[in-house]
Formats: C-alpha cells, sequence, structure tokens
C-alpha cells in the first residue's frame, strides 16, 4: 500500500522561515474533505477531518460486518497491509510496527517493556504530554526511579547540548515529545538521537502531533520507539494508533504477557511470542479503524509528505504573521522550527471563552489547559492557551475570517 516520500535528511534541512507561497491543489483537498463544506476546522491537533478514502473504507468495513458477520468480513480484509503503509510513512520495516487502540496505550507499552529500578533516572523533555508524564510520576513513586527534564535553550526547544550534560550510566531512558500539545514548537529530534546512540540508551519519541504533519524518517531520528495516534494529522479515524520497536532492541525488551493473538500457544507449557512488534498487540481490535488507518497513510503519502509539511508550515506561519498584528494576542508559540499548531492568548478573554465565541460561527478551536502539558505550561506560567492548528485542506480565507472575528472580541 502507497509509495515512500522522500526523506528529509535532518532537523536543519527544514526551513523554519517567514510564511511563504506553496503550490498546492487546495481544491481537490477540499472537495475530498466532505467536513470543509460545514465547518471551519482548526483543531486538527485534536482530530482532524477525515478525508473521502478513510471515511469510506471505514464505512465499508463496517457494512461487510453488518452484512455477513464480523470476523468473516475481518477474515477477507487485507488488514495486514495497514502496516505496510504505516511503515512506508515512517520508514520502518512492516515488522517493526505494532497497531494500537491508541497513542497512550502504545506509549505506556514501550515505557512497560523496559526493567526499571530504583535509582534509575529517566530524562524527558518539558513538553511531554500529560499521559507521559504522569506515568513517569506513577514509575517514579513505584518503582523509585527519578525523573528529570532536560532544559530548553533560548528558543524554548529542547537542548539537546543540555541533554548530554545530563547523561550518565544510570540514565535507562530518554523520552521526548517532537511537537508538543500546545504550541508550534518542533524539537530537535534527530539531535536527541545521536546522544541515545552514544549512550546506548532506548529512545521514546511521541510523534502523536507530528505523524502525518512531518516527514518522519526512524532511522534517521535514532529513536527505538514511536508512538502515535490516527486521528490528528494523518486524518484517520478515532481509537487508532501505532508503536514502532526498532528490531535491533526486540531482544534486549520484557518479553509481554501471552495473549493467543500475539504468539503461538505450543504445547501446556511452551509460548512462543511472534517475530517482530506485533507481539505488543492484543488481538480484538476495531478492524474497521485499523483499515481506515492504512487508507489514512497512504492518502497521506499520495499527497507527499514533504508537500503537506510546507503548505501546513505555509498557512501557520501566516496566522502567526496576522496574530501579531492584533494588539490584545501573543502569539505563545516557541522553538526554531514551528508547525501547524498555533498557540496564543488574549489580553482580556479566557481561551475557554474564545472557543465558545469561535464555535458558535462554526470555526473549531481548542482550549488547552495547562493540566495537559503542566512541566512546560507551569514553567511558563500559562493557565491555558487558544490552539488553533492548521492542516492543508485549511484555505487563507478561512484564515483571514479567524482573524476578522478574533479582532472584534472584546
Amino acid at each position: 500500500m502507497g509509495t515512500s516520500p522522500t526523506p528529509i535528511g535532518s532537523d536543519s534541512t527544514i526551513d523554519a522561515g517567514l510564511p511563504q507561497t506553496v503550490e498546492f491543489d487546495l481544491a481537490r483537498a477540499r472537495r475530498e474533505t466532505p467536513g470543509c463544506e460545514l465547518v471551519t476546522h482548526f483543531n486538527n491537533a485534536a482530530a482532524s477531518l477525515m478525508p473521502q478514502p478513510v471515511l469510506d473504507a471505514v464505512m465499508g468495513h463496517l457494512t461487510n460486518e453488518s452484512l455477513m458477520g464480523a470476523y468473516e468480513a475481518a477474515a477477507k480484509a487485507n488488514v495486514g497491509a495497514v502496516c505496510d503503509s504505516l511503515a512506508n510513512l515512517i520508514h520502518a520495516e512492516p515488522s517493526e510496527v505494532a497497531l494500537f487502540d491508541n497513542s497512550t496505550r502504545a506509549w505506556n507499552t514501550a515505557f512497560d517493556l523496559l526493567t526499571l529500578r530504583p535509582g534509575d533516572r529517566v530524562v524527558a523533555s518539558r513538553s511531554e504530554f500529560v499521559n507521559g508524564s504522569l506515568t513517569l510520576e506513577h514509575a517514579a513513586r513505584q518503582l523509585g526511579i527519578e525523573v528529570e527534564i532536560i532544559p530548553c535553550d533560548e528558543t524554548g526547544q529542547l537542548s539537546a547540548e543540555a541533554l548530554r550534560e545530563l547523561m550518565d550510566e544510570r540514565v535507562k531512558l530518554i523520552a521526548v515529545t517532537h511537537i508538543p500539545t500546545n504550541g508550534g514548537l518542533v524539537n530537535p529530534v534527530a539531535e536527541v538521537g545521536r546522544v541515545a546512540k552514544d549512550w546506548a540508551v532506548p529512545y521514546l519519541l511521541d510523534a502523536s502531533q507530528s505523524l502525518g504533519q512531518y516527514p518522519l524518517n526512524v532511522k534517521e531520528i535514532g529513536c527505538d520507539f514511536l508512538s502515535a495516534p490516527g486521528r490528528k494529522y494523518l486524518r484517520g479515524p478515532r481509537g487508532t494508533g501505532l508503536l514502532y520497536v526498532r528490531s535491533e532492541i526486540l531482544e534486549q525488551l520484557k518479553v509481554p504477557t501471552p495473549t493467543q493473538d500475539a504468539g503461538t500457544w505450543l504445547d501446556d507449557h511452551r509460548y512462543v511470542p511472534y517475530e517482530g512488534a506485533r507481539r505488543f498487540e492484543v488481538g480484538e481490535c476495531y478492524v474497521a479503524g485499523r483499515l481506515g488507518l492504512g487508507t489514512a497513510a497512504d492518502y497521506a503519502l499520495g499527497w507527499g509528505i514533504e508537500r503537506i509539511w510546507n503548505r501546513v508550515q505555509f498557512l501557520a506561519n501566516r496566522l502567526r504573521s496576522q496574530l501579531t498584528s492584533l494588539p490584545r494576542i501573543q502569539v505563545r508559540d516557541l522553538g526554531v522550527v514551528k508547525g501547524g499548531i498555533v498557540s496564543f492568548t488574549h489580553e482580556y478573554l479566557a481561551a475557554d471563552e474564545v472557543m465558545r465565541r469561535f464555535s458558535r460561527e462554526k470555526i473549531n478551536v481548542k482550549a488547552s489547559p495547562g493540566r495537559q502539558s503542566r512541566y512546560d505550561m507551569d514553567a511558563r506560567g500559562l493557565d491555558s492557551v487558544v490552539r488553533a492548528s492548521v492542516h492543508y485542506y485549511n484555505s487563507e480565507s478561512e484564515l483571514d475570517r479567524f482573524i476578522e472575528l478574533l479582532a472584534a472580541m472584546e
């Protein structure tokens, strides 16, 4: 399923510059996105509008389940090809991809596969999402590990130099969020990978906001694990996700709890896990969603991930530029490279109120509370931000109307 795009070689090759014109077939993108007729959707960091081919894949399989039975429909579906499509998307081998129902469960599975002992250290980015942060804090209490936050540089992005200074023989995991939930920052993940390789320390990357938006190459990034959901920038259905596990690290991990769908029970006392990352999956799953996930990966590959990334950056940079002209608005994005998530605060209005007012105009944004990224938001003294996350099917006229309405908010 699908073909692989040409990868971008390193973090430094991606342009963080000012808005620029990007050639893009916007008419086709909007035509193939039915929701564009009903709503202006700037909440892609929560869940994007599904394109018609993804909707067709999901609904088609659900129809088959209703007509022939769920297991019979699954037997006729090519679910195995989903891993091929996802592997193409992140430049991995299909055997290194496991399918999950969400990113949190995938991230936690990777974390639980490690053997951590009292006194071990985990170093994490300040921008960790709430679920990863809570898992780390829980492990600190239950296992006696130490959790340390990697300092940021003057731009607000993770400092690879500071990370290197934190490393010692007690560090057993580096956990980093690629693109945070509450701002435009894109962390320098390939630089982190070089530190992880030098110290031979497992590296877990949360790619929740970058999958489908940013050209990912797990080999060049150097991560051992990568987790992501399908519903965000990849434009897949909810209830889907993936976990990449680098094949070379498999034998260093705990053997997962046996299930009939993740291995073979040979006799009363012998159970053999499947080869590759599939050993971490569970059998009962949302088959229609997985087929939609594979279709979403193929659809993104058809557009070209570099083209998507350039279009998203163009729109987001344009929006940031427009926001800076408004006297009561402060843009809260950090970093050198910035992606499609634009965050800001209003001088007088709470983020929830701004979200409600936009909702009345059929414009979707998100009030992102501090609790969703407490390490970062507390450090910056922010209770919440308004998050407007754009995607390639958004139009310049939608941005202009957004700014016009925001300027009128008192």
